[in-house]
């Protein structure tokens, strides 16, 4: 009997598996067959969305079945499910050498643990991941992400305490999801991406740039920024300039006396007009017509900056040297401490030393292009970089290729993004250990750092209080998200201080110093952290302690910037009184002439976010049309 019922049961469970094995035939055979019926009716396939989730009905080890009602269907649903349907939609984009879009909804319980649903979570968090290693694809010209929103309001969510809903802002409406998919879709720089989305944080990408740095070991040796750049298709012409470059004969005159130069250059100007846009931008970088190239130097110590600085032509000193590379220098950043640099202080000794170093060069950050490297550099000619070093102020500079950090565009807004949006971000994470929920104090809020200071602390959901000289800059401090505005023009910062934070301010970032700094001072909470910007000193932040952290926090700047969430622009006016933001100053000063005069601007107490010089005027008009 025992035996009989023990058959019985046998041939019961091989019913049940082979009615499980034929759902999952016919589920496939559905799934080929919608794709077919749209490729019959629309012709082809631009954006996939896979979108497929169900709860698990039953604690998986509690299941006295063999499962393949209950958990076994979870996973079939939530994880085959999406990898069959992005297989044939894979399948589809690359017979047709079409490029598409796929889009898998995964969702935050596959970025972190769902207690309540251990297979769910890990069926999403194999989404995530399956997703993520489809970054390859972007080669055939299919870009495969994963969209994961924290709790939407659906049937299985609403079964959720709503104090957990609560306790991370409420539900996701729809919109943002939306606003998350067409992020995915229009960036076209993002594969194998996974996007996370939450009420209280907004958008981001997950894992940041320093959780991928921890296992993407040799890629991050060989281009330290994990941005793609932007592809720039470099013509047989100019590789052939650039290596005669590298290795100048006789007949190549250097400081453009020879003929052949004249005749390279011709040749150097035809161009297909059918290359790419960008290519234009090599056709910027380099005229071998002529090998002088502008650069402003130090000539005499003096603090007034005009009367210590003058612009002159030099000559390129080739071959570039190993390690080094040359960069075509586009906008170059403008810097309060310039006025220091040109009397000598940055130097240190007697005033006979370093006048004896007599003339060098000015301009600490700029960003460009590379047009040529010297042996042992890793990164290809065209591509866009930015440095923190001396040589800003010039046509060319020749950097070692270790103080180049990769960026996605030499725009003005990344030139803002480098002492001014560094020294913010890693002055308010490494010194002032910022967190949530506390009050941070930014005093000349409205200047370049300030801005910056500003809106990270708010983004990192905290109550900013900023404080600025004029009605247009309270404004303007308004529109980056201040919580309170101190316009000393019009109120007393100490007395605003002292009556309306009693507690005092958990973090201050002050940059002004004098009277500013003892007022700060006196109202710093306890056990509150006070940053002092400019000065160097154990109390002080000093930037260039933190350069190992720099092509990070340049990232994370750029992920903020690109997707919305920091403003890094020029004045936007939708009325003469309303303003409504600026990072980068919008006073135009073309041309390295036009240096000493944006020192002065700067100087003036009439700037409004980073100051900013663009060294080639020409250039930056066809940037503007890519």
């Amino acid at each position: 009997m025992e035996i009989y019922q023990e058959k019985n049961r046998r041939k019961k469970q091989r019913g049940k598996e082979e009615e499980h094995s034929l759902k999952k035939f016919h589920c496939l055979d559905d799934l080929a067959a919608a794709f077919k019926k749209h490729l019959e009716v629309y012709g082809g396939l631009d954006i996939c969305i896979n979108n497929a989730g169900i709860a698990t009905p039953l604690v998986f080890h509690k299941d006295t079945t063999d499962g393949s009602g209950t958990w076994k269907r979870t996973i079939n649903v939530n994880l085959t499910a999406v990898v069959d349907c992005t297989r044939i939609a894979i399948e589809i984009m690359r017979s047709r050498k079409m490029p598409g879009v796929i889009i898998n909804m995964g969702s935050a319980s596959g970025l972190y643990p769902m207690y309540a649903d251990p297979i769910y979570s890990g069926t999403k968090g194999g989404v995530v991941l399956f997703t993520r290693a489809l970054a390859p694809l972007k080669r055939e010209g299919i870009r495969v992400n994963v969209l994961c929103p924290e709790f939407v309001q659906s049937e299985m969510a609403m079964m959720i305490n709503r104090k957990v809903i609560d306790s991370v802002g409420g539900f996701l409406s729809m919109e943002e999801v939306v606003n998350g998919a067409l992020e995915l879709i229009k960036d076209e720089s993002k594969a194998g991406a996974c996007l996370w989305i939450t009420k209280r944080r907004g958008m981001e990408y997950w894992p940041s740039k320093s959780e991928e740095r921890k296992y993407l070991l040799n890629q991050y040796k060989s281009r330290r920024s994990q941005y793609t750049t932007s592809d720039i298709i470099v013509p047989d012409n100019f590789k052939k300039m650039v290596t005669n470059l590298q290795s100048p004969s006789p007949s190549i005159s250097l400081d453009g006396d020879g003929g052949r130069e004249e005749k390279a250059g011709e040749e150097f100007l035809q161009f297909s007009p059918k290359l790419l846009p960008l290519d234009l931008v090599v056709l910027a970088i380099w005229s071998p017509v002529s090998m002088t190239v502008l650069q402003l130097i130090v000539h005499t110590l003096d603090h007034n900056f005009r009367s210590a600085t003058r612009v002159v032509q030099t000559h390129l000193k080739l071959p570039i040297k190993p390690e080094n590379a040359l960069v075509k220098i586009i906008f170059a950043g403008v810097n309060a401490s310039d006025v220091n640099f040109s009397s000598g202080r940055y130097f240190g000794g007697n005033n006979n030393e370093t006048t004896a170093r007599l003339p060098f060069d000015a301009g600490f950050e700029a960003v460009g292009i590379i047009a040529a490297v010297g042996d042992s550099v890793h990164l290809k000619v065209g591509t866009p970089v930015a440095f923190m070093t001396f040589g800003g102020y010039a046509e060319f500079s020749v950097i070692p290729a270790k103080h180049l950090l990769p960026v996605p565009r030499p725009d003005a807004e990344v030139v803002a993004m480098l002492t001014s949006g560094l020294t913010a971000s890693i002055a308010l994470e490494k010194a002032g250990q910022m967190e949530y929920g506390k009050a941070v104090l930014v005093t000349a809020a409205a200047g370049g750092t300030g801005q910056f200071a500003v809106q990270l602390a708010k983004l990192a959901g905290n109550k900013v209080v900023a404080t600025c000289g004029g009605a247009e800059k309270a404004s303007l401090l308004r529109s980056l998200g201040a919580d309170r505005v101190i316009d000393y023009k019009k109120e007393n910062i100490k007395d605003v201080l002292k009556k309306e934070y009693p507690k005092g301010i958990d973090i201050i970032y002050e940059s002004v110093g004098g009277e500013m700094f003892n007022i700060c001072l006196n109202a710093l909470a306890v056990y509150g952290r006070f940053i002092v910007i400019g000065m160097i000193s154990q109390a002080g932040f000093f930037l260039i302690h933190y350069a190992h952290l720099w092509q990070e926090h340049l990232d994370k700047l750029f992920d903020l910037y690109s997707t919305g969430k920091l403003k890094v622009h020029s004045i936007l006016l939708a009325h003469p009184l309303v303003l409504h933001y600026v990072a980068v100053d919008p006073k135009r000063f073309n041309g390295l002439d036009s240096v000493a005069d944006a020192v002065e601007h700067l100087h003036s107490g009439k700037s409004f976010g980073k100051v900013v010089v663009c060294v080639d005027p020409q250039f930056s008009k066809t940037m503007a049309k890519l």
